[in-house]
């Protein structure tokens, strides 16, 4: 009867621990870089920053999730003018990643025109989401 009961709770846990990443993936949230490493310049990231603003993907060659992230903010860059998306490979940038503190991939940061860094999601964002982030970061 206890190993039922515990079978149970764990299977419970297991369940809320599942709709909390569920919720929280993909969503835009304040960014959590060190002070100091707020400003991206183009020479960091090896293009140039939009107008407005700029969609910085972080993304490894195996995720599938990143594939789709990059179709989604290049269509959302290509409706909105003076945005750009650039891509950047995790695994070929470490230092950079860890100076971000970038935990995951696909990570986005949503820079502003002068390169600072706005919000930024972890996971596979929604469109709407994209452009909420974005209207945060154009004047």
């Amino acid at each position: 009867m206890i190993g039922i009961v515990v079978l149970l709770v764990a299977v419970l846990l297991t369940a809320i621990t599942a709709m909390a990443f569920k919720a929280r993936n993909g969503r835009f949230a304040a960014s959590t870089v060190p002070a100091g490493a707020e400003v991206l310049t183009a020479a960091d990231l090896g293009g140039a920053l939009g107008e407005r603003a700029t969609l910085v993907q972080f993304s490894s060659a195996f995720c599938s999730p990143c594939r789709a992230t990059r179709i989604l903010l290049d269509d959302v860059a290509a409706k909105l003018d003076g945005v750009v998306t650039i891509d950047i490979d995790a695994e070929a940038h470490l230092d950079m990643v860890r100076r971000l503190n970038i935990m995951r991939t696909p990570t986005v940061l949503v820079l502003d025109a002068g390169g600072a860094i706005s919000t930024r999601a972890s996971g596979l964002p929604r469109r709407e989401q994209v452009l909420a982030a974005l209207g945060e970061a154009i004047p």
